[in-house]
């Protein structure tokens, strides 16, 4: 038989379930739940920390328990896949909007990321929407002279498509950085940020078969709608 905290942890679960209590709403304070579920502080407390544990709720201070979006898109960590083919594994209605494209002479910072020496690299950024919110900020640099002749509507479609099947590259591998930053006012202005400030900060680099580094992303995502999956294997040293 379950307890009184946990009724009321799976009450409030259901509500926000049934979208009852909105996502992105707060949740009635601590003294109102109590009134509500006749029920003490301690009992509630109990219960709102099912919801915390369960990423149904994020505590901001002074202002109470924010509703999450549990409806986490899962984003692989170790795979190299394009946003189009994410983009086919979510029920959502995904639209990618392109900000930028330009073409421009490599600088002291592209040598560094891309090892080019000369040459041009494509900058494109993109805002990827899902279901009319905007959560992704991609910003793309690619080597020019592997990748030519980018237009928007390709940075629209699929850069992947277009290298693999129109181009006849063969895409082989990236390696990945993950880091939490502040998200700038721009970022905030590009993307519907909510209640957060913070954004989770990708940062590939992806290469060819044949070892030739040709694109370094920087992908931003705000944090409640995302989950980075992979899998690991445990091997002892």
């Amino acid at each position: 038989m379950l307890s009184k905290y946990q009724r009321i942890s799976q009450d409030l679960i259901d509500k926000i379930d049934k979208q009852e209590i909105k996502v992105h709403s707060y949740l009635p304070s601590e003294n109102e739940l109590m009134k509500l579920y006749n029920a003490s502080r301690d009992t509630i407390r109990k219960a709102l920390d099912i919801l915390l544990k369960n990423g149904y709720i994020q505590k901001n201070k002074g202002k109470g328990s924010l509703v999450l979006d549990v409806d986490k898109v899962a984003f692989p960590v170790s795979g190299v896949m394009s946003f189009k083919e994410l983009a086919k594994t979510i029920n959502s209605e995904v639209v990618t909007k392109v900000i930028e494209l330009s073409l421009n002479p490599v600088d002291v910072q592209m040598k560094k990321e891309l090892y080019m020496d000369s040459g041009n690299y494509y900058k494109i950024r993109r805002i990827r929407s899902f279901d009319g919110e905007r959560v992704i900020l991609d910003t793309d640099y690619l080597n020019a002279n592997i990748v030519p002749n980018i237009t928007e509507t390709i940075a629209a479609d699929s850069l992947y498509n277009y290298i693999e099947n129109e181009l006849g590259l063969k895409i082989s591998f990236a390696r990945k950085e993950f880091t939490v930053v502040k998200a700038t006012e721009e970022e905030k202005n590009l993307l519907d940020m909510h209640e957060y400030d913070l954004l989770v900060c990708v940062k590939s680099y992806t290469y060819l078969e044949d070892a030739s580094l040709f694109q370094y992303t920087i992908s931003k995502h705000r944090p409640d709608k995302f989950r980075f999956v992979d899998f690991a294997r445990r091997t002892q040293l």
